[in-house]
């Protein structure tokens, strides 16, 4: 039969022994040091210079001193004498130093393994519940890469559930986005946490945008809203093909064009001008006291909107001429230019109408 246990080597009382006391009182004082294992601190090097009775010393891979030749063992100092223990694989510990539970791995005392897998919830800092099972207490939280790129997932069952960010002030919600409700990308508002306003919202098949904070129609001139491009204008679309509604602009906001009969401008709020250099002309056909050209017809390089007629103006050539206008109609009119003498100069008149293309 074994002198010694064979977990902690403690001594055993044997049949007719002398003195069982000291055999029995050298059980007790090393159970006094493994059990609730307590350790000054692990990975010590150098024994300290006024040891209390009882501390416990894990002591490192290089040690010196008292402790010469010790590695990797327990030094307790009991009786003013330093006495040594070599721990078990799987011995706990509580390191003092880093206040932190220690397991003895074979060779050198680490902290437990955790699992990490399936846990109930994680508190950081603070605790968690039921709906928030990872609460985290702290100035800021990071999440950072390993190496390239991180991406952040916040996935949802169903199209009808909620997968957003809440952002709250003193426990009350003031703004949220992500998918709340739909799959569509969506940012709300509050002014309370109960009364919410649909800020912006992205049709996740277009990607076009609705919303409080956007032009819900041509006609929104609602201060602080975005302009949407389809209902507003910029370079890419202030010049081109006029049209309307309604009387309400859908195209460019100015359209140029040109014939073989002149220039034409239209403008959106209905506004036309035509402009035309017909072919020079002399004045040599007497007409009452005046002299005047050739009868002409000038057909405009765009028609003016039905049942209205244009204001005609225009230049001679000459000072000493001017362009004399019969009534127009929506597509043409017929002009002659006047001169106060017979003047065969031959000089191009210019003819300018105004008026609406609707």
């Amino acid at each position: 039969m074994s002198q010694n246990s064979p977990r902690l080597n403690l001594p055993f009382l044997q049949p007719s022994q002398a003195q069982k006391h000291v055999t029995h009182n050298e059980a007790l004082r090393r159970l006094d040091l493994v059990v609730q294992l307590n350790l000054v601190a692990t990975d010590v090097a150098t024994p300290p210079a006024a040891p209390a009775q009882g501390e416990i010393h894990a002591i490192g891979q290089s040690p010196t001193g008292d402790w010469s030749g010790q590695a990797g063992k327990l030094a307790a100092w009991l009786d003013n004498t330093w006495h040594f223990l070599a721990p078990d694989l799987g011995w706990r510990a509580w390191d003092q130093a880093t206040e932190r539970l220690k397991v003895w791995d074979g060779t050198t005392w680490i902290d437990p393994p955790v699992s990490t897998q399936n846990l109930p919830g994680v508190g950081i800092a603070t605790g968690y519940d039921s709906t928030n099972r990872l609460s985290v207490r702290s100035p800021a939280t990071l999440l950072s890469h390993d190496g390239g790129g991180h991406q952040l997932k916040i996935n949802k069952a169903d199209a009808g559930d909620t997968a957003s960010l809440l952002f709250q002030s003193n426990w009350t919600g003031h703004a949220e986005m992500g998918l709340s409700g739909t799959t569509g990308f969506s940012i709300k508002v509050s002014p309370d946490g109960n009364n919410w306003s649909d800020a912006l919202s992205l049709d996740p098949a277009t990607g076009i945008a609705s919303g409080s904070a956007v032009q819900n129609n041509a006609n929104d001139t609602t201060a602080g809203r975005l302009m949407r491009a389809d209902y507003g204008y910029g370079p890419g679309n202030l010049v081109g093909t006029v049209a309307q509604s309604g009387g309400n602009p859908t195209g460019a906001v100015i359209e140029r064009g040109s014939t073989s009969d002149g220039e034409f401008v239209r403008f959106a709020d209905g506004t036309q001008i035509c402009t035309a250099t017909p072919d020079p002309t002399d004045c040599t056909n007497a007409e009452g006291a005046m002299f005047a050209s050739a009868p002409e017809v000038w057909t405009f390089p765009a028609a003016f909107a039905a049942g209205t007629t244009p204001a005609l103006s225009g230049s001679g050539g000459a000072a000493s001429r001017y362009v004399g206008f019969d009534t127009p109609s929506e597509t043409q009119v017929a002009f002659k230019v006047l001169s106060s003498t017979s003047d065969p100069a031959t000089f191009s008149p210019t003819c300018i109408a105004i008026g609406r293309w609707f």
